[in-house]
Formats: structure tokens, sequence, C-alpha cells
């Protein structure tokens, strides 16, 4: 999953039911379905016939999901929504009458144009959904079973990138379209779908009604969602990220209820088919399913954030939504228009909602809530329940709150009925932590009801890194930046050293952080302190968790802002390290590495503060903002090229006088090869030596084991060579 940056094999994603019963998933491209009962589970492949016979009609399978009834499974190809309608489990020895029908279906478009043909999809989420929105899913279930919301979109105006294997030319270059900034994006619609089903639960055809809001001013669909008991709402976004709208989609009454065959036929191959009529009424205005109306609208002068989760409606009806309150200087959550979130805790993601409360992440602004007002849970280790931790907290609607999880760390939930999974880890634990929690009532003998939880650990398996960092949090510099410092450890041969030289280790760069009282975010500097560094990760303004005017503090100038914060925190590192009797920073030894934003950062650092840093290697840097995609950049550095020529780093090229490495791969499709390529043209046009480290086969994520490995062995002899 390059947009989530994930990888993995296996079972890597999967799909319930609203009992629980029964799941469906893929591996190597099959689909099965597992049934759970209380007797124990059993697994079977799901069409695989139809999957074998026809895998241009019927494959890939992309993204199955199983229907809230369990009776159903819908999954798209890229071009075709197939929906499976589950039989019933065989005998033994016997197989199952799973039938499977394409539901929707589009056209590839753009004939003419073979490298990047096919640039209408169904059921898929557009790019710039999936890299920047939060939003994998292309469609959605209603709750009764009876619907599927779904989009399509038409990348044809975009801009044809090619990625090409240079280490393989006999390899064509692979097209693909791209939201580049200051270009046009996809075209996305939504069309609701309903759903006919006879009386024996199978399928036979569905009525379509597009959803029509104002395209043309609000072009991004950014989130979708749909409440059991109500109609489905989504939310739009115009250009700037500074407007949207709260829609709701009216579905009206089903047209096609489950009814028998009025008469069947034998085809000419023996098959029997069946044939069915029903009246699709004539809708009055604003009455036509797909007619939307609108429930909330927002505007920030800067943009708006996304908190993925709402809009939601509660089970009752009333609207919850995310607000950047400027004034209260916090991300909060409003029911019905009207804020209920503490001032001071910032909302990071909505996980659950119900009549009573809404399940949340929460980052807390110790100035905006003092240590004085919180929980009595949280009150032995206050002063870690900052930026650094994102607590799952129970938030009633008449303002009161509850946290969920006690211990700094980086937790999540997932909570349904009575149950509730607990998933995350602090900076005492390798392993993800997981456990069950249960309320169960129980009667006393004299009939009154106990409540109590029971609470059962999952075990995790997975491997451990042998090693807990040495890692120890301060604040530097006037603006109080969050910092992780991570020193040689115990057994290391630098582990008494008077004096190291200092290793920046950013990503310094806006809806992202690094400071997180969680341990594995420091596995990896761990290693690099080990090599004989002070390694320091210092999160600037524009990264997450501070709050609203923290985070636009990058507003179009991102370039200086991340920059200046990194240097005042090289500056403020003396002090600091002082009062713990640390080794002394060595300031004339300051080198700074970083992937993505944090690699922008470290070729910046040499190019413009060379009296602070003294070499760098920049993995994957966006030298050029008009080479990444509209929805991030816009965000950040609006519709004027001038910003973006401010914001880039290609003029600097003839500044440079420090060491820098380049590290970048052909097969990035995030942040393409162009960008370090041209910023190495500068820099040659310039005549300013550089190394320049091209991975064939690597993408924005440097997964082969072999290839990471070696990378870190180059850039640590580099640097050391750098800087002896």
């Amino acid at each position: 999953r390059e947009r989530a940056r994930e990888g993995g094999s296996g079972i890597v994603g999967y799909s319930v039911d609203a009992a629980g019963d029964r799941v469906v998933f893929t591996i190597n491209g099959q689909l099965f379905l597992t049934e759970i009962s209380e007797d124990g589970a059993r697994t079977r492949q799901l069409v695989a016939e139809a999957l074998d016979a026809s895998p241009a009609e019927y494959g890939p399978v992309l993204n199955p999901r199983i229907s809230p009834d369990g009776r159903h499974v819908l999954y798209t190809t890229g071009e075709r929504l197939n929906l499976i309608d589950i039989a019933d489990w065989p005998a033994p020895g016997q197989d199952a009458e799973e039938s499977i029908a394409t539901v929707y279906g589009v056209r590839g478009g753009d004939d003419d144009s073979a490298p990047a043909d096919g640039t209408v999809k169904i059921g898929l989420a557009e790019f710039a959904a999936g890299e920047e929105m939060d939003r994998y899913e292309g469609f959605w279930w209603s709750p009764d079973s009876k619907y599927v919301l779904f989009e399509t979109f038409d990348s044809a105006n975009e801009e044809t990138w090619h990625i090409s294997d240079p280490a393989n030319p006999a390899n064509p270059a692979q097209g693909r379209r791209y939201p580049q900034a200051l270009t046009a994006n996809a075209d996305v619609r939504l069309t609701l779908l309903e759903l006919g089903f006879d009386t024996d639960g199978c399928y036979y055809g569905g009525i379509a009604n597009e959803v029509r809001w104002d395209r043309e001013s609000y072009e991004y669909l950014a989130a979708v969602s749909w409440t059991d008991g109500h109609e489905p709402i989504i939310q739009v976004q115009d250009r700037l990220q500074q407007h949207d709208q709260v829609l709701a989609v009216h579905v009206g009454e089903p047209v096609m209820p489950a009814i028998a065959p009025e008469n069947a036929f034998t085809d000419d191959d023996g098959d029997e088919v069946e044939t069915f009529s029903f009246a699709v009424p004539e809708y009055a205005e604003g009455e036509r399913p797909g007619t939307v109306r609108v429930l909330e609208e927002h505007h920030n002068g800067q943009w708006l954030d996304l908190i993925h989760g709402v809009p939601a409606y509660t089970p009752d009806g009333r609207l919850v939504c995310a607000m950047n309150d400027m004034d209260a200087d916090t991300n909060r959550l409003t029911v019905d228009g009207k804020p209920f979130t503490p001032a001071g805790l910032q909302v990071r993601t909505v996980l659950d909602v119900t009549d009573d409360d809404v399940l949340c992440v929460v980052q807390r602004t110790p100035e905006l809530l003092p240590a004085d007002q919180l929980p009595f849970l949280w009150q032995d280790n206050a002063e870690d329940h900052d930026a650094r931790s994102f607590d799952v907290v129970s938030m009633r609607f008449d303002g009161g709150w509850e946290p969920l999880t006690y211990a700094p760390g980086q937790w999540t939930m997932s909570r349904a009925g009575n149950g509730c999974v607990v998933t995350g880890r602090g900076m005492d634990d390798a392993k993800t932590q997981m456990q069950h929690c249960m309320n169960v009532a129980t009667a006393s003998e004299d009939g009154t009801d106990t409540a109590s939880m029971v609470v059962a650990p999952i075990e995790n398996h997975a491997a451990e890194p042998g090693f807990r960092p040495n890692v120890r949090f301060t604040r530097l510099g006037e603006r109080a930046l969050h910092t992780a410092v991570i020193l040689p450890s115990e057994h290391s041969a630098y582990a008494h050293a008077t004096k190291l030289p200092v290793l920046m280790k950013p990503y310094g760069g806006p809806g992202f952080q690094q400071v997180i009282e969680s341990q594995s975010f420091y596995w990896d500097a761990q290693w690099w302190a080990d090599q004989g560094y002070i390694v320091v990760t210092a999160d600037g303004r524009g990264t997450t968790g501070r709050g609203p005017k923290w985070d636009r503090m990058i507003y179009e100038n991102m370039k200086a802002v991340t920059l200046e914060d990194q240097v005042s925190a090289v500056n403020a590192l003396p002090d600091a390290l002082a009062a713990w009797n640390a080794p002394e920073p060595d300031l004339d030894r300051v080198a700074m590495i970083g992937w993505s934003y944090g690699g922008f950062l470290s070729a910046l650092a040499v190019l413009e503060a060379p009296d602070t840093f003294a070499a760098a290697c920049a993995g994957a840097p966006p030298t050029d903002w008009t080479l990444y995609d509209t929805h991030y950049t816009e965000r950040y550095l609006g519709l004027d090229p001038a910003v973006y020529e401010r914001n880039s780093i290609i003029a600097d090229a003839p500044n440079l006088r420090r060491p820098l490495m380049l590290i970048h791969g052909f097969a990035d499709d995030n942040v393409t090869i162009a960008n370090s390529l041209r910023l190495s043209q500068a820099l040659m046009a310039a005549g300013r030596q550089h190394t320049f480290l091209p991975l064939t086969g690597i993408t924005h994520m440097t997964n082969d084991e072999t290839v990471a490995e070696n990378l870190l062995l180059l850039q640590r002899d580099f640097l050391a060579k750098a800087l002896a």
C-alpha cells in the first residue's frame, strides 16, 4: 500500500460484517471467507472458478468489503464493481454455489494514450485522497446493505508522468496520472446505487443516481459517512481547502424491494434466467435520490484540517463535525455546530460516535489545559501528556471528558457494543500492546446487577529489537520545540565520550511529527547514536499536535520557518545537555539527515545555513514544490507561482559549500526523482560538488532490506568523512 506507506505479505487487510461473524480477505489475489461461531472458525475460497475462468472480467480483486448483513461481498477491479452473493456453507466434499455479477462498470477512457490509458476508475480513491486526505476507500455499503455509494474518477486532465527503469532500458517507461500542484485534479463523482435482491437474497439489478453537488466550487471529496438510520453525509472542500461543506445525501424509499420472479425461461445454454419488473417513480424537486442539502459550512483563512472519523451523525441524529477554533487555539469537535470538547485538547482522530459520547485521540496543550485541571488518572505523569502523547479519551456532549488510556504513548482504540480493543505503545514497550476489554454485568444474590470490566491481553508475536533507545526529552529554544535527544547506549564505544558531533534527524514539515512517546520512533536513531553522534529530532513550527496557530505559522513560508527552527534547536542544545551531564555537543560538526520533507530540510540546511550545518544527506527531497501534488502543496503554499519559487531550493544551488549527498528512488511516484535530478543539474551548472545515490526500483519507501542496510552504511561513511 504505497499511499498508506504500508508493506506486508499474507493477510494485510480484511473486512468484517456488522455482527462480527464473517470476515473476508485476500491472499495472493484470491478471495476468502471465514465464518466464526461458538464452535470455532471455518474458511473457504469464494468464486475461485469465476476468477480463474474470467480474470479480465472479475479480476483483480481490490478492496473487498462484506456487506453489514454478511450476505454479500463487493469489490472493485478498478473498472468494475463486482458483487458476490454468499451461498450457504456447503456440505463436506461439495462446492458452494456463489453467484457473481458486475453491478456497475466504467470505460477505461483515454484510448489514444497507451502509456496512461484507463483514466476512468470506479470504487477506488483517487491519488490525492489516498495520499493526502487519509481516505483510502472508494465505495461504502449502507448500514442496511441495500445501497452502495461509490466513487468514479477521471484523471484524463491530470498531467501524465512517466516512471522509468533506467537499469533495464528494454522496459518501457510507465505512464501514470499525477495531480501536480497548480495543474488540474481528477474529476471525482459519487453515485448512489440501490441494489435489488430477490427473495433468495440474490442480486438481480440496481438503480444508479448521481450524487450532485457543486463540484466546480468544491472539487475534493474528503469524507463519506453513513450512520445506521440516517442518510449518508459527505464532506467536500474547495481547491484551497479554505471552505468546505457537509452535505446530506437524499436516499428516499427503496424502489427495488425483495420480490419473487414473475417468470423464468431457459436460455440457449440451458441456464434458467429470471426476469423482474419494477416502476421508477416520478420525483418531486429535491426528492430524487442523490440530491444533497447543506448541513454545515466551514471557513478558515489559511486552511481547514481534516479529522478522520468526522463528519458523522450520532445514532439519534446529531451532527458531529471538526472545528479549527482559532480563538481557543484548539482543534475541537462540535455537535450541531456548537463546540463541546475543551480548549487545550487537540482532537486528532475520531474513533467512534454514540449518543452519549465521542471516542477520540487527543494531544494536550499544557499552556491551555494546565495540570491541575487534569483527571486524577493523569496526575502522576501530567508533564508527559502533551503533544508527544496520543491519548484516547471519551468526550461527552456536555463538555465533560475522561481518559481511557493512562500511560503516555501512541494509542488508539476500536469499540463496538460492550467491548473495545486498546492498541499502542509507549516508551516502555518494544512491541505494540493490545488489550481486549469487555464490560459485563453480573447478578448478585440480592438481585442487583454489578458492572465490571474484564481485560484480556492479546498476545503479540512480533520480534523485538533487543535494546531500549537511550532517549531524553526536552524543550529547545524560545519556541520550546519538543525535542528528542538520543545518546549512545551504555554498551557503545562512545558511551563515555565527553564531546560528540551532532546529527539532526528531523521530518520537520507540516502534517506530521516525530517527537512521540513511543520507543519505535527512535530505534534507527539509536543506531546512529551508537556510531558516535548525539542524535537530535526537533519538531518545529508546522508539525502537528500543538494547535491550529502553531500549524499555520508555516503558511506560504515553509522553507524559511522550518529551517529557522532547526537552527534554533542546534543553538539551544549545549545548555540542555549541560543540565544532564551528557557529552558536550560539538557545534563545529553538525550534520543533518532526513527523508521526504526531512530530506528537503537537510538539503536546505547546507544550502542556506552552512555556518550551522557542516554536511547533509537528503533522501527523496521535494526540491521544487511545483513537482508535488495539489492537495498537500496548495494547502500550505496556495496558488501563487511566486510563493512556490520562494519556497523551493533549486535556485539556491550556487550557495552549496558543504558536503551534500542526494538519495532518491527511480520508482518513487510520490516525490519523483525529478526533484533530485533538477537540484543535481543546478548544482552541476553552478560547479558545486555533490554526491548522488539513485536507487533502482525503490519507491518513496525503502522497503528492500539490503538497500536499506547499505544506505545506512553509505550515509554513515559519507558523514564521517565530511565531519572529520
